[in-house]
Parts: C-alpha cells; structure tokens; sequence
C-alpha cells in the first residue's frame, strides 16, 4: 500500500533554510515521479515540484532558483530543500505520486516569520 509521509517543517526566519523529506514506502520511489505541493491558509493547494523517475526535475515559477528536489533511493526518500524562504512560503507542505493521486500523507507545517 502506498503511504507517504513529510517531515522536516517548523519555524524559520525569512532568509532562512529548511529541509523537508517524504518518506515513502508501498514502492520504489525512484521508479515514478513524485511532486511536492504545498497549501496555504485559505489558499488552492500550488504545485512545488517534481522528480521524475529519471532523476529530472522541475520548479513552479515561485520557489525556482530556491528550492531544490532531490531523492535518496537507499532511503526510498524524496527531499525539498528550501533556501532563502519568504513569508509567503507560509503553508503545509505535501508529497505526492501523480500514479496515486487520492494518496496524501498528513503534510508537515512551514511558518516562515520574524
């Protein structure tokens, strides 16, 4: 069964720096892409990213340039690293695998504020 869950948020500073990691399990991670979203309070859930199964990735306009998507495959573990965060990355993060999209783990919190 696939089952996803995100880790790593919590309170920062703007300009600050965190990592967030998606654990998988039910498959092989690095055999189908996986995205990162994220939602803010009363706001539609915003693409982040994505890894394809062939190590590619890719950035919604609004993190490119500061976030950066990686995997781990001993791990079985995606990541999101996010650099030089804005007040407005505010939100809860999620991970998801487009081949399962009704699977959503619970999402890990992002508060960037001073």
């Amino acid at each position: 069964q696939v089952h996803l869950v995100e880790s790593g948020g919590g309170l920062v500073q703007p300009g600050g720096s965190l990592r967030l990691s998606c654990a998988a399990s039910g498959f092989i991670a690095s055999s189908y892409a996986v995205t990162w979203y994220r939602q803010a309070p009363g706001k539609e859930r915003e693409w982040v990213a994505v890894i394809t199964s062939r190590g590619s990735t890719n950035y919604g306009d609004a993190v490119k340039g500061r976030y950066t998507i990686s995997r781990d495959n001993a791990k079985n573990t995606v990541y999101l690293q996010m650099n030089s965060l804005k007040p407005e990355d505010t939100a809860v993060y999620y991970c998801n695998v487009p081949n399962w999209p009704q699977n959503w783990g619970q999402g890990t919190q992002v508060t960037v504020s001073s």
